[in-house]
């Protein structure tokens, strides 16, 4: 790990990125250059103090997870998020089998939507990245850990998921998921690290176990689904999604379907808004906040 050079790399990169290329006001009280320490902890999920420990060549190790959210909150390209993970002394990750980082083009693609909830997608269902209307819209999808990195997995492992859809869709949706999940493992053919995460879930439900075995393959480019949201509840969303040329990674978008759920997602976007500022309005001399006043974000400690 080469502490000073990590501090000088990332100190500099959080400089160089304009507030209004991540959907942040410039305005008259930002003094700093670039984002702010708090900004990007906020966008990697992480704690203040140690982004700042970071950048004065003062922390341990950072996890290759955390060097993940790092590489998503600056914005790095593909060669500049791999020169971070040989500065903190890791090996960058593979761009195939489980471990995968979003590709630095869909990124930006997605960072143009600002106000349209997107997400970037593994084919296998792991939410690798998301702009802050999709932040608003379905929390934070990039902090799981382990198999609960799926969204597959979460949705037949974890009820509090399944009732994000209403009970007569959510069969429906069910078999989506698993069709969906078959043609990516068709992709993955000889890994086994996709084979055991399959025989893990078929352990854990009996539902995906029955559904696994009919073997339905189809993957979802467009859809209509209602999401029921629990601040602003039932949202019709047209969904379209598009797949980058090897298909291991996609771009899905969420735009509203009728009139009714464009309000309820303005509504969302407002109280989003007011909660941010207020925050900033309580400390307006600080750089950084403590961790419950940023509303529904979650500062991870790094151990």
């Amino acid at each position: 790990m080469e502490r000073d050079q990590l501090a000088d790399f990332l100190r500099r990169r959080r400089e160089a990125i304009h507030p209004g290329e991540v959907g942040l006001a410039q305005g008259p009280r930002r003094r700093s250059r670039g984002l702010r320490r708090e900004e990007v902890a906020m966008f990697a999920g992480i704690s203040v103090d140690y982004v700042a420990r970071l950048e004065q060549g003062r922390s341990s190790q950072p996890s290759t997870q955390l060097l993940g959210a790092l590489a998503r909150a600056l914005r790095l390209s593909d060669d500049e998020r791999d020169h971070l993970f040989h500065l903190a002394g890791h090996r960058p990750p593979p761009t195939d089998g489980l471990a995968q980082l979003a590709r630095a083009g869909l990124v930006r693609m997605m960072e143009l939507l600002t106000d349209t909830s997107a997400v970037v997608l593994s084919d296998l269902g792991e939410v690798l990245a998301q702009n802050p209307a999709a932040l608003l819209l379905m929390g934070d999808q990039t902090s799981f850990t382990g198999d609960r990195r799926y969204l597959v997995y979460r949705w037949f492992t974890d009820p509090a998921v399944r009732a994000t859809h209403p009970p007569g869709a959510q069969e429906r949706h069910a078999r989506e998921l698993v069709a969906d999940l078959r043609t990516a493992v068709g992709r993955h053919a000889g890994d086994p690290a996709v084979a055991g995460f399959v025989a893990r879930l078929q352990a854990a439900n009996s539902d995906f176990r029955r559904m696994w075995a009919e073997h339905e393959v189809a993957v979802k480019r467009t859809d209509r689904k209602t999401l029921i949201h629990p601040r602003v509840g039932e949202l019709l969303m047209d969904v379209e999604t598009l797949a980058g040329l090897d298909h291991r990674q996609r771009l899905m978008v969420l735009t509203p379907a009728d009139n009714e759920t464009r309000e309820r997602l303005e509504l969302l976007r407002v109280l989003g808004i007011q909660e941010f500022t207020q925050a900033r309005e309580m400390f307006p001399d600080r750089e950084t906040f403590p961790d419950d006043d940023i509303a529904d974000r979650r500062f991870h400690k790094d151990s």
